[in-house]
């Protein structure tokens, strides 16, 4: 009974609220995880004193405090549709209280850093199509501090008309406009032009052509995020950045850092971002705090330690 309830609970999901593809997969395996936990016994049934002892156990396995959390997430949720469809009449996970986050600040890339990657990406593809792709997501992703997966399912109409700016589909279906940067805008022209070249080859011979901006053989006719996380670790490595200080995220989270940097306004950066709530968005006033800090420390000559010098006869007397 249980598989056929959280089925209809994601379908819910899905129709209802609109939750991307990434939130209804992490629903699914969290609520597998916890029917294979409960071992056949119906999660009607189940009492907060039962979830209680899940949790306790995912903390005793050693289970970071942000994946408790969203267990115990994404079980608040089901029962709560649960209680309103008359599967059951409480929810035994409203009252538990979650492990909280650990509040660790976004890591992020100098500018420097980030000038080298888009470096790296026009020069180290096999050919032409490529150096432009890989310019045209480095470009894109650092103008915009887009999502990689909103980045990867844009469609090529979106980029028509040498746009100076785009329509980005977020989360839970949410829009948003992003100005785009000159060098951005060049490197989308460029890319959109080659991408009719290829698909103009691609009609000639009779094959298939993709509705998406950076078009992929796969199933999804896009190229994936999976992809792109393995391609940016290759840039970091021809541009010689420690590759563990690399993904796409960081490239989000500089994108934001180095505006807070110069002067852009707080709301401004959360709305750009696509986030919900402006206190998502002020983690970077820390990041920033941080970065300051450390310059002062380094680089301030009162926070260097003074030699002492010895005193003169003169002094002495």
């Amino acid at each position: 009974m249980s598989p056929r309830l959280i089925s209809t609970f994601l379908d819910a999901k899905a129709a209802e609220a609109g939750a991307a593809e990434n939130t209804l997969l992490a629903y699914a395996r969290d609520l597998r995880h916890f029917y294979e936990w409960a071992d056949g016994r119906d999660m009607m049934t189940l009492t907060m004193v039962d979830i209680e002892g899940y949790l306790i156990e995912l903390d005793q396995s050693g289970m970071a405090k942000s994946t408790r959390a969203r267990r115990l997430s994404a079980l608040k949720q089901f029962y709560r549709f649960a209680v309103e469809e008359n599967w059951r009449d409480d929810n035994p996970a409203i009252q538990i209280n979650g492990p909280g986050k650990s509040k660790k600040l976004p890591q992020t890339l100098s500018m420097e850093d980030v000038d080298a990657l888009l470096h790296a990406a026009m020069n180290m593809g096999k050919n032409r199509n490529d150096l432009w792709r890989d310019t045209c997501l480095m470009q894109l992703l650092y103008a915009t501090g887009m999502r990689v997966s909103e980045m990867m399912s844009l469609p090529l109409s979106a980029a028509r008309g040498n746009p100076a700016m785009l329509l980005i589909s977020g989360k839970g279906g949410k829009e948003r406009i992003v100005p785009l940067s000159r060098p951005a805008k060049d490197a989308l022209h460029t890319w959109v032009r080659l991408r009719d070249e290829e698909d103009a080859l691609l009609r000639t011979n009779g094959k298939p052509t993709s509705a998406f901006l950076f078009p992929s053989r796969g199933k999804l006719g896009h190229l994936t995020r999976h992809w792109f996380y393995a391609r940016i670790k290759e840039l970091a490595l021809y541009a010689n950045i420690d590759v563990s200080r690399v993904t796409p995220h960081t490239i989000r989270h500089a994108f934001a850092t180095h505006l807070l940097a110069n002067g852009a306004d707080l709301r401004i950066i959360q709305t750009l971002l696509g986030h919900a709530d402006v206190s998502t968005t002020e983690i970077y006033t820390h990041v920033l705090s941080e970065r300051l800090e450390s310059l002062v420390q380094d680089h301030h000559p009162l926070a260097r330690p003074r030699k002492s010098r010895g005193k003169t006869s003169s002094e002495g007397q």
